[in-house]
């Protein structure tokens, strides 16, 4: 006999739909798996049979060929063991195959014959058109995120066979929260001392402006970019799903009721491998820091210690907001539309520029200095200095401003940016950019002495007016020509590295 059922596979961060076509016909008993499947799938043979035995189901001694269609389409995963054994059973007979029409299965079998949840739940379902999808109990609340499915689900392989005989009933799916729950995020008002950081933190999350902190170890630089992250609104319903989506393929954790809403941190360690950072692999194309970051912060503390060549992968992605991760079996695009906050000191001892003495030659700062290349630190929008606070305003009462306050600016900037037809200033190009960041005559004149004196790129003057929008935003200014005080303080805003950095040039 021969049964068909329906499934789906990872790649990248989508779900490709699979047809698991099953044949069991005379001859010697063995189970063959085609269809380009990878070493998991192959090992499916070995836990489907192991699964189906243990449940007490009878297992046909029988020629068993398993097809993965389309055939041309590499397999990896074992999300595939359910339905090759709901297929064995169904074509054996021990299953009505009406019983399994309109039905998709995900899930990964045990020897024992549980289900086990794999990753990827989300672009799973997704690329399923059948109304009803059969997971692992602990997949469920994952399964239900995008709303379209009727999810159902059992905790062993028996009990999916007696829910599909009408023998017992299916396990009931936790539904989300109605209200997304905000995680508790650190105050803003824990960093005193620093008023001018502060000022670039809050425009980064207002304008999504990718910002470079250099300071001595210390400074704050880090207190500074874990705080940024609370500052950003709570995600769209279709960032929402991209980030929920990614975070799944990766396997990560998700938050209760399956949907991130809350913008992500990721802060990768300085040795993070150009795979890691960017994503990659052999088999499983994994999405990397990069697009784990996409709809919030990609914080890069001590920079200078990434690869080289490490960073200067980030710069197609910063442009466009996506990377494809291409490999000799195929190849794969990944989201990667974050904010890039980056903390370094200005040379290896720290004290480049500052109160205490550099122990650093010339030639060692310059070294320091070529491991950022000037294309990338040309894509940071804020590039500011971050000193030692004053030890009075460390001791003292806190008087500062908080996290709240601020981030309801934020809200009100982000709110007007979006009536631009983009989500932050960030994203203003072209058109856009001409028809709501008009400088006045003085701002016109600041920028054009800055290009003749190579202050500053062609690229450099259309984020500088990008960060004036957000400036003006900010100051309650809602007219599109942007003022010079504006243009200036932008300017101010973002240094020259050269002097950031403590090297002579």
């Amino acid at each position: 006999m021969l049964a068909s059922i329906s499934s789906a596979v990872l790649r990248g961060v989508d779900g490709i739909r699979v047809t698991v076509e099953v044949h069991v016909a005379g001859g010697l008993p063995s189970f063959t798996v085609v269809g380009l499947p990878d070493a998991s799938c192959r090992e499916a043979r070995d836990r489907v049979r192991a699964a189906v035995v243990s449940s007490g189901l009878p297992w046909p001694q029988q020629r068993i060929t398993v097809n993965l269609a389309p055939s041309g389409l590499p397999k990896a995963g074992a999300g595939l063991d359910l339905p090759m054994a709901i297929g064995v059973l169904v074509a054996s007979g021990v299953v009505p195959s009406e019983r399994a029409v309109g039905i998709a299965f995900v899930g990964e079998l045990g020897l024992d014959g549980s289900l086990r949840r794999i990753a990827g739940l989300v672009p799973l379902v997704e690329a399923l058109p059948e109304p009803i999808v059969v997971v692992p109990p602990d997949g469920q609340a994952e399964a239900m995120v995008l709303g379209r499915h009727e999810v159902r689900a059992a905790a062993t392989l028996a009990a999916v066979v007696a829910a599909l005989r009408g023998l017992g009933p299916w396990e009931t799916a936790a539904r989300a929260p109605a209200v997304p729950h905000r995680e508790p995020v650190a105050d803003l008002a824990d960093v005193r001392g620093q008023p001018m950081a502060r000022r670039a933190v809050e425009v980064a999350a207002a304008g999504g402006h990718h910002l470079l902190m250099v300071g001595p170890p210390g400074a704050g630089k880090t207190m500074l970019a874990q705080r940024l992250v609370g500052l950003l609104p709570p995600l769209d319903a279709d960032a929402a799903l991209q980030a929920t989506k990614v975070h799944s393929a990766a396997g990560e954790t998700l938050p209760e009721g399956g949907l991130l809403r809350n913008p992500p941190l990721r802060a990768p360690h300085h040795n993070a491998s150009m795979a890691a950072l960017v994503g990659g692999g052999s088999a499983w194309l994994r999405p990397g820091e990069i697009s784990l970051a996409t709809g919030g912060v990609l914080f890069l503390d001590e920079l200078a210690e990434f690869s080289p060549a490490v960073l200067d992968a980030l710069r197609q992605p910063l442009e466009e907001g996506r990377i494809r991760v291409a490999r000799a079996h195929g190849a794969v695009q990944f989201p990667a539309r974050f904010l890039l906050v980056a903390a370094t000191n200005p040379c290896p001892c720290g004290n480049a520029g500052g109160d205490r003495y550099c122990r650093c030659s010339a030639a060692a700062r310059r070294r320091y200095r070529r491991r950022l290349s000037a294309p990338l630190l040309d894509r940071f929008d804020l590039r500011i200095a971050v000193h030692r606070p004053d030890p009075d305003r460390l001791t003292g009462a806190s008087c500062e401003e908080g996290t709240e306050a601020v981030a309801a600016r934020v809200a009100e900037v982000r709110a007007i940016t979006r009536l631009r037809g983009v989500s932050a200033n960030r994203e203003l190009s072209g058109g856009l950019l001409d028809r709501h960041a008009v400088p006045s005559r003085s701002g016109r004149q600041l920028l054009t002495d800055a290009l003749r004196r190579q202050r500053v790129t062609a690229r450099g003057v259309d984020r500088i007016r990008r960060v004036a929008r957000t400036l003006a935003d900010l100051d309650g200014a809602r007219g599109c020509e942007l003022a010079e005080e504006h243009i200036a303080l932008a300017m101010h805003l973002r240094a020259d590295t050269d002097q950031l950095l403590g090297v002579d040039e």
